[in-house]
Order: C-alpha cells, then structure tokens, then sequence
C-alpha cells in the first residue's frame, strides 16, 4: 500500500490489523500466508533495490526481513482471535548457493541465511545462531529478537517454491560468464549464475535440498509453487519431475503433504521482475488470454494425476531441458558433447518435408525436444487413404500436422484441381485416418477465405466469403476436415515470414534491395504478417493443449504490404527509393485479393506483435550474417 513500506516500523501492526479485518470477512479461511517469500522479498527489497523500497545495503535487508516476520507472527495472533484453528502455511524460496573453493566462504554464508524465515519463526535465532553477531553487527538489538523469542510461531506447514534459478553458482572466473552475471561482495569479485547452466560435481536439484529442510526442521512440508516459464512440454516434464521427487520423499516417510502449481491463472511480467513494462504473460494450470480461463495441458495431466496417480502423456517421458548436458551453457565443460534427442515409439508426424511449414515444425521440435518425423509426399501421398492408414500403423504418431498444400495462390487460377487435391482431399483424408485412429490433428487454413470487406480484424466466428480459387480451398477443407473429424485443430494465418528460408517475403525485399533491384508492392492490401517461429511454437503449444477447431494464428497488428517492405528497407539499411507503392490492381495479379484479411481472435493473442516479431527477425538475420562474416 502506498502509505507505508516494508522498512516502515508500522508495517508488522498494519499488516496485523488487515489480517484481522481478512479473518473477519472470510472466517472459513484456515490457510494463511501472511507475507510470501519474506527472506526473498527481503533480498529484492533491500539487498538489490529491485522492488520498493529500493534499499541497497545489508542493514535494510535485514530491518525489511524482521519487519515481515514480526508481521506474520502478529497477524497470525489477530487470525487466531477469529479462527482459533488458522494454520500457518510458511512459503520460502528453496534454494541453495555452490562455489569454487575460493568462494566457499560466501557459499556457507548465502547457505546459512536461506533458513533464517524459519529459524526465527520457530525461535531457534539466539546467541547460539551462526548469524547472531552478524544480525547485531548491523545494529539489530538484543530486545528486537526477544520477541520471536518470546512468541515463536512455528509453520504448520513448511511451504518451500523451488526454481531452476533457486539454485545459484559463484566462480572468481568471471570471463567465462556473460558480464551481466558479474558481481562481487566486497571482497571478491565473482560471477553469480543459475547453478543449472554449469556442471557440477555434487548432487544439486529439489529432492537434495527438501531432505535438507527435513533434517533440519523434521516438520510438515509442501512444495508451494510448481512453474517455468517455457514451453507447454516442459511445463508438464517439469511437474512430472516435480512429483516423482514428492513420491520418492515419501516412500522414504518424510511428512511431504502437497505439491501445488503455481500460478493456476498463470502471471504477467515475471519476465521482467514486476519492474517494467510490458512484461510477459505466463500460462499456468489456464490461460487467460482470451478474458476466460482456458484449460491447458497442465490441467488435464494434474487431473489425471489425482485420479490415476499417473503422469502420462507422449511428451513428458523426455527429459526436461535441465536434465539435458545442453543445459551446460557456462564453464569449461560448456562445449562438451550435447545429449540426442531420444526418439520415442509415438513421435509426431508432420506432412510436407520440402516446405516452409514443415521444415520450421521439424526445426522448432528439435528445439524443444519433441521426436518427431516428417514425411514427404514421396514418403506417403495423402491424396490416398491407403498410404495414410500404412504410415499410421508404421508410426503410431500421437499427433499429425499437415504442412503441407498447394501454396501458390495465382497459380491456383489455372490449376484448380491441383490446388483441391493438395488443399482438400489430403486435408479431408488425414482427418478421417486420425479420427477413427484417436490421433490429434492440425490443418493450415488462411486468410484468404475472408472477402476483405471487413473494417476491423477477422475472428474466428466471422463468415467466410473467398474471393479466388485459393481461398474457396481453404474453405472447403475446413468444412470437410470438422465433419470428419471434430476434434481437428484447424489454424488460420497469414503472410509468412521467418529466419529459416528464403521463400517469404521479408526475404525477396533484402534481397531485391541489396541486388539493387526495384520491387513494386501493393499499398491498399491490410495484412498480419506471421513471424514463422512464433506460429508453430503457439501452434505446439495449444495441439498439446488439445484444443480443437478454428484458430487464428498471427502477429498482433495490420500492416500494408508497401509498408512491410519500407520496413525491412529501414531496418536493414536498404534504399527504399527501390520500393515502389502502386495499387494491388496495377500489379496484375491472376487471382483477385481481397484488400482486408487482417487477423484478429477471439480465443486469445497467442502471438506477440508484428513489431516485436520483426525486432527479433532483424537480430537473428543479423547475428547470422554476423556468423557468416
């Protein structure tokens, strides 16, 4: 609240009175965290002067964390007033801190203040404590601790979060380290990086530093917040490994009572720490970017998971990125032989090896480490459902995506039936083949099947009306594809472009212009150009999701052709006299266009901006060229 601070010498009576106020309005509460993370909140507040206060120096560390404990003991004592039998679900950040042997000191240090939440609550912080003097030699009086002392609140339930990044390494080697891990103490200089991105020779992870905590306190435990922020996959591998470590302490009958995901509504601006914006929002157990909650794949494997005790899905049986030897990032050994992706027995199975499409889903699967196969119409022509249902039963995919199709929009005009059997038939028949083989299924559909007469973005609910051959394709395929199989997955994008290959537009403009050659383009077309890796990582994630009929997948924003080209011009230096603006009609093409296809949703934003996606296409084409240099 704006009237007061974490170093204020109110805030513990205010807080109180506010958890008075809480226990009154809902007396069926029994849970209680009046103050999450205090040693961490602590640590951001007065130790690095990331979040108010700002504070930068020990002594405010210290004050802001006594200050949050003495709130939570005082809250609790209101809460009891009102609900006599309120528990204390104490949360903290599990972590733990490695070194060199030349650091080992700031090691044992960091090592030992990671307890200090519990310590004190429980009233085991007195002159015996390792970090006694030291609180005192920052001016923290005797009388101040009496008062834990005096009034010890033990957790009812030890609540530790652990993250990938809770565990940090500290190496005097500060230049095998990027320079934003540099950092020191006074004494040494050193870098300070996730534990994770470096290989170490002792046992590090949360089952090691959960037995730590119950040697130390032999008292109630949960895991309080299960999350990354990454990709739907490992999401699920992360929480699957979360919960076998959870099994195993228990076989081993140590008191874990529940392991929880966080955030069930998922978070915005975590990205950024809260400090600036704007920040990324971060899907959980749903996803809200659509207004209501939606339920991803995390919520149908939590699901199955309280009703079978199982954690299957095709894609959690690899491992987690943090298990990998790619993880290794840093160090010496940051160049050793990187770990295979393992193929599974169900891999996925993607349609149209020579195309932009399906070249991108086989790069992004190696990415993220989801076995795959792709297949060429040599491989398998889908125009026959013979060849479909033989790959099938070869295979055994859990997924299908067809990226495959007859792209050539003009050409279309003059090859009617090409375009349909490519765009129609193979569509149609996959449906079918993955329908009575209970296989998901994705199909690329476009804008083009919109009229272009619209004046704001198309959603999904809006009516088709194409104006050429291409788009009554398109049209005709997603009407045969949702009969045949409902629970398809059928996405509509629009004007590719992308680091990965040479047939996009983005590509034929630098090109053009560096060759010193003059390109016409169209000023009356409103497009929603689609940064490639974008659409097939939200592609993934919602065809792991489950999520079935018609998307739109494309890069928030509208922009004309000519103005595409004028900023692929700009941002590669190029001479824009060379870009000639003209009428769509004075290009002549074959096939009518319609002058509005602008891509809108009303199932959620999956993709950043149009703006955002060509910042990170400018710095991968130049970061290549760098390469190449």
């Amino acid at each position: 609240p704006a009237f007061t601070n974490l170093a204020d010498p109110q805030f513990p009576y205010l807080l109180a009175a506010y958890a008075r106020e809480v226990a009154m309005k809902f007396p069926w509460i029994n849970y209680y965290t009046p103050v999450n993370e205090p040693l961490t909140t602590a640590r951001f507040s007065g130790l690095y002067g990331i979040w108010y206060p700002h504070q930068r120096s020990t002594a405010k560390f210290i004050r802001i964390l006594i200050n949050e404990l003495k709130g939570v003991v005082l809250s609790m004592q209101e809460i009891r007033k009102i609900n006599p039998e309120a528990q204390l679900v104490q949360t903290e950040d599990l972590g733990k801190t490695y070194s060199t042997p030349k650091l080992r000191y700031q090691a044992r240090y960091e090592n030992e203040r990671r307890w200090l939440t519990f310590d004190i609550l429980c009233g085991r912080f007195d002159e015996s404590h390792k970090l006694w003097k030291h609180f005192h030699r920052f001016g923290i009086k005797k009388e101040e601790m009496q008062f834990f002392l005096d009034n010890p609140c033990p957790p009812d339930i030890f609540g530790f979060n652990h993250y990938l990044t809770s565990e940090r390494y500290l190496d005097e080697n500060k230049s095998w380290y990027p320079r934003h891990y540099h950092g020191g103490n006074g004494r040494h200089k050193y870098a300070d990086v996730e534990a994770v991105r470096v290989k170490l020779d002792e046992e590090t992870g949360l089952e090691v530093l959960l037995k730590e905590a119950w040697a130390r306190y032999k008292k109630p435990m949960a895991v309080t917040e299960v999350h990354l922020h990454c990709h739907r996959e490992e999401q699920l591998r992360w929480f699957k490994h979360v919960w076998e470590v959870g099994k195993n302490l228990c076989r081993e009958n140590i008191d874990l009572r529940a392991i929880t995901t966080w955030a069930m509504l998922g978070s915005y601006g975590w990205n950024r720490l809260l400090t600036k914006l704007p920040g990324d929002y971060e899907p959980g157990v749903f996803d809200l970017r659509n207004g209501t909650p939606r339920p991803t794949a995390l919520a149908g494997f939590i699901k199955k998971l309280n009703e079978t005790d199982r954690l299957i899905h095709p894609l959690s049986i690899e491992q987690g990125w943090w298990q990998r030897s790619t993880r290794v990032l840093y160090g010496p050994f940051a160049k050793e032989i990187k770990m295979p992706l393992r193929k599974t027995d169900n891999p996925l199975l993607i349609i149209g090896k020579t195309g932009t499409l399906g070249r991108a889903f086989a790069h992004v699967c190696e990415q993220r480490c989801i076995s795959y196969k792709l297949i060429s119409r040599q491989d398998c022509d889908i125009s026959d459902p013979h060849q479909i249902e033989a790959m099938i039963q070869h295979y055994k995919p859990w997924g299908i995506i067809n990226a495959a199709g007859f792209v050539r929009v003009d050409d279309a005009e003059k090859e009617a039936d090409a375009c349909f059997r490519d765009n129609v038939t193979g569509p149609h028949n996959l449906a079918m083949a993955c329908q009575k083989n209970g296989i998901q299924f994705i199909t690329f559909s476009s804008d083009l099947v919109f009229d272009g007469t619209g004046k704001k973005p198309y959603v999904e609910t809006d009516a088709t009306n194409p104006l050429n051959v291409y788009g009554r394709s398109k049209v005709e395929a997603e009407e045969l594809v949702k009969r045949a199989n409902p629970s398809s997955l059928i996405i509509r994008t629009s004007a590719f472009f992308g680091p990965w290959d040479d047939y996009n537009f983005a590509h034929y403009i630098r090109k053009s212009l560096q060759d010193y050659e003059p390109v016409r383009v169209a000023h009356d077309l409103m497009i929603s150009p689609t940064f490639v890796p974008d659409l097939v990582n939200a592609t993934l994630d919602i065809l792991i999701d489950q999520e079935t009929g018609i998307w739109h997948l494309a890069n928030k924003g509208a922009i004309s052709w000519a103005d595409f080209a004028l900023q692929i011009a700009d941002r590669f230096g190029l001479d824009k006299a060379l870009i000639q603006t003209v009428a769509a009609a004075e290009i002549g093409y074959l096939a009518k266009r319609p002058a509005y296809t602008v891509l809108g949703s009303d199932r959620g934003h999956l993709l950043p901006s149009f703006q955002n996606a060509l910042d990170r296409y400018v710095r991968e084409e130049e970061a290549e060229r760098m390469k190449v240099a």
